[in-house]
């Protein structure tokens, strides 16, 4: 084997000038390319963690949201049965009210009836005396007479 030396300097030559070629031409270009290309996928994960933190921020502020929502409902509930308890009470005290309202207006009726009733027994009971009175006094009084008029008269209060 013997080795030529213009040989191995042209190829020597001819390779360091393709090197030269294909760095400034054609790996420069490549590098740059390759590098906005690392550049734009960085962007694209930031892009997409910014929308993450983005997203994440939203469903906190909407968790938030309907817990405010639902505590609002939770208040709103208890007021409702609140005012419902209450509303009931009123119905109830004003049903006592006008119930003893009631009761003693019928006891006051009823105690004016009794009076009334107490007032017609008694001119009743004067009536039907003077009517005995009368028939006494228009008849004759013997022993049998006497006992004839007094069951007439029981009888008579009986009837009224």
């Amino acid at each position: 084997m013997d080795i030529q030396i213009p040989l191995l300097l042209t190829h020597a030559l001819g390779f360091i000038l393709t090197l030269f070629i294909l760095k400034k031409y054609a790996w420069g270009p490549l590098l740059q390319l390759m590098d906005d290309r690392r550049e734009k996928i960085v962007k694209e994960f930031q892009s997409i963690e910014d929308g993450k933190a983005n997203v994440e921020k939203l469903t906190a502020e909407y968790q938030e949201k309907l817990n405010e929502i639902d505590n609002e409902r939770r208040e709103k509930i208890v007021e409702a049965v609140t005012e419902g308890k209450k509303i009931a009470e009123d119905i109830k005290s004003t049903a006592l009210v006008e119930a003893k309202s009631l009761g003693v207006k019928a006891k006051a009726e009823l105690e004016g009836e009794v009076a009334k009733a107490k007032v017609q027994l008694k001119n009743d009971m004067v009536y039907i005396t003077l009517k005995a009175a009368e028939k006494i006094v228009n008849e004759k009084l013997d022993d049998e007479k006497h006992r004839q008029l007094i069951a007439n008269f029981i009888g008579d209060l009986k009837e009224a």
